[in-house]
């Protein structure tokens, strides 16, 4: 039985607590817990009941630093709020646990301040790696000059320095702003959250790269930054949509962006697509259930967590390779949100 510490508050099991239940030493003890070193296997079995009866877990950051081999990887990500990093650490999640290792999750917020936060958190419980969304390049440095190997996940700052695990953004923006050129849509606003990132960046660049190849002059009064908040999308779209020339089209660089839009067309009594065609990047559940449903690019987040998950256990395996970045295809999930813009 375990006292409670002189304060009346129950303790948990310490290895000295099963030792002495067990009438062993606690060098025994830890082999016969461990399965590390020869135990008798009578001697075994009754260290082993005494820790079952006792409650008894090992403290895995003692276990790891002694052997040093830590089982933990870090995971910091951006906002957990949105659905699509929810389902980013769901995926590494599970291909972590699959693999023997547990995860440490920290939601910065958008911080960079508590991004280096953690990352130093990390360093100090001596994980073996760490998956983040980057902020800035400044986290990937840390972790990478405290020798822990880093994997940057749907961002990337650290090309040619770094392992990363992307989605071809360019590649599909370019795709979707087609759609709506070969519908006749000519006046094409862009929604986008930032354009200093890789994801921002290199959708604008695909977006702008698709106007040019059809001809069409990118107009700098149509593309329209509104960060991450959805209020404030839709008050933008408000403003653009009430115009007189205003956009036929406009393309939602996230769900978020997507959101706004789509109520400021409410707000308006606009018809989707009649009156604006839209599309997303970011598919979320809402954009099925509305009427129509917006045509929008679907990142597998949980795949893009699992692929994350696989790139640190192989920088972990071989810490001098090369710095490899993996892009992975986007679905596009057409729905009823786009028409050939109305003649008037």
């Amino acid at each position: 039985m375990i006292e409670n510490d002189p304060a009346g508050v129950p303790r948990r099991a310490t290895l000295k607590d099963v030792a002495q239940a067990a009438g062993v030493s606690q060098s025994t003890t830890s082999r016969a817990l461990s399965g590390e070193g020869y135990v008798a296997a009578n001697v075994r079995e009754r260290v082993l009941a005494a820790a079952d009866s006792l409650g008894y877990v090992p403290h895995a950051m003692a276990r790891s630093l002694r052997k040093q081999d830590s089982r933990t990887i870090g995971v910091l990500v951006s906002d957990l709020r949105n659905a699509f990093y929810a389902d980013l650490a769901a995926g590494i999640a599970a291909r972590a646990r699959r693999e023997g290792y547990t995860m440490m999750l920290v939601d910065d917020q958008g911080s960079t301040e508590a991004e280096l936060d953690a990352a130093q958190a990390f360093v100090a419980t001596r994980v073996a790696g760490v998956i983040v969304t980057p902020l800035s390049g400044a986290v990937s440095d840390y972790l990478t000059r405290q020798h822990i190997p880093v994997v940057e996940a749907d961002r990337q700052f650290s090309q040619g320095r770094g392992d990363a695990v992307l989605i071809d953004n360019a590649g599909v923006a370019r795709r979707m702003t087609d759609h709506l050129i070969d519908l006749g849509h000519r006046r094409i606003a862009l929604f986008i959250d930032e354009t200093t990132w890789t994801t921002g960046g290199e959708r604008a660049a695909g977006y702008r790269a698709s106007l040019e190849e059809s001809g069409i002059p990118a107009d700098p009064a149509l593309v329209i930054s509104s960060g991450w908040d959805a209020e404030a999308a839709r008050k933008a779209a408000i403003d653009i949509l009430a115009r007189r020339d205003h956009p036929t089209a406009i393309f939602a660089a996230n769900n978020l962006l997507a959101e706004g839009v789509w109520r400021a067309t409410n707000d308006l009594g606009l018809r989707i697509p009649e009156d604006v065609s839209i599309v997303s990047f970011d598919d979320s559940e809402w954009m099925s259930m509305v009427n129509p449903g917006i045509t929008a690019v679907a990142q597998d987040a949980v795949a893009l967590g699992e692929a994350a998950m696989d790139r640190l256990l192989a920088r972990v395996q071989h810490p001098t390779a090369d710095p490899e970045t993996i892009v992975l295809e986007a679905q596009v999930r057409p729905r009823g949100s786009t028409a050939a813009p109305r003649v008037v």
